[in-house]
């Protein structure tokens, strides 16, 4: 391999065809998106030079506050959830259940093939009020309980996105995250059971710092989905009741396509941007003080 990958031209022919992928369905798109938050107007009424106004409107726009607030609650409820769950599936599958652990998987892994629209009209229908009371609505009922009007304020229809969400995805992080722990030696695990290693002790001083590199990636990849979350808000509550449940995402959206505003949807578009990098550096760096320490 080294005299290939010493060759430039053998290189360049091998990462050029994806280089040059990346660069179009990617890096262009992020330039062409900054251009336009110097710009004021859309594709219709034509685009002028706005300097740094979008900037200054972004500073003081109390929507894009809210917004923000909500997307990084979200991102950090739903990374801990589903990350933490997938784990708990993943030890799950390679210590309790072994020979059953194909058809959970699979069962569990099920709601992450759904259509999105499918899973919030689901979804709905348990949470109803009206014009009858859903299945949660009826267990409340059922246990001398008054029905809630889950959808009717922001932080009871907050919590049923968050509910949604953790169903549809601690599937696939349970699968990603069962993947890691097969590439632990069985060896290693017999040699921790020899020295008096077992239940929680084993999974803390042997199977956590051994998946931890599955663990960080797991971690990144959830809080970059999270932070960028829109189809599943938008299907259930359209961001409401009024704007309560409306992240980052839905507001650029409204705000680019419903209203025209190009440029400051691009601008919102640059601070998630932002906040997905300065978080992804985060994690690395943290990551990065912890294995120096160790």
């Amino acid at each position: 391999m080294n005299p290939l990958l010493g060759d430039r031209r053998a290189t360049l022919i091998l990462i050029g065809p994806a280089l040059l992928i990346y660069t179009v369905v990617m890096l262009v798109p992020i330039i062409v998106s900054f251009g336009y938050t110097l710009t004021s107007g859309n594709a219709i009424t034509g685009f002028t030079f706005a300097g740094l106004e979008n900037y200054q409107r972004l500073v003081t726009d109390t929507r894009v506050r809210d917004a923000l607030l909500l997307t990084v609650r979200y991102a950090v409820l739903m990374t801990i959830l589903q990350v933490g769950f997938g784990y708990l599936l993943s030890l799950l599958y390679v210590f309790v259940l072994r020979k059953w652990s194909s058809a959970v998987r699979t069962l569990v892994f099920f709601p992450v093939v759904l259509p999105t629209v499918a899973v919030a009209l689901l979804f709905q229908q348990m949470f109803a009020i009206a014009p009858q009371n859903g299945l949660v609505n009826t267990a409340l009922e059922a246990v001398g309980l008054s029905s809630v009007d889950w959808f009717g304020d922001g932080g009871t229809a907050f919590l049923v996105i968050i509910v949604m969400d953790v169903w549809r995805s601690m599937g696939f992080y349970g699968v990603l995250l069962y993947a890691g722990l097969l590439d632990i030696p069985e060896e290693v695990f017999e040699s921790a059971r020899i020295d008096g290693a077992s239940g929680f002790g084993l999974v803390r001083r042997i199977v956590l710092p051994l998946s931890l590199p599955v663990l960080i990636s797991s971690l990144i990849f959830s809080v970059n989905g999270t932070l960028k979350v829109f189809d599943s808000i938008l299907a259930l509550t359209n961001g409401g009741p009024g704007t309560s449940t409306s992240p980052l995402t839905i507001y650029m959206f409204d705000t680019s396509f419903r209203f025209g505003q190009y440029g400051y949807g691009s601008t919102v578009a640059f601070l998630l941007t932002v906040v997905s990098l300065l978080v992804t550096v985060f994690i690395f760096r943290a990551n990065r003080r912890d294995l120096t320490k160790d």
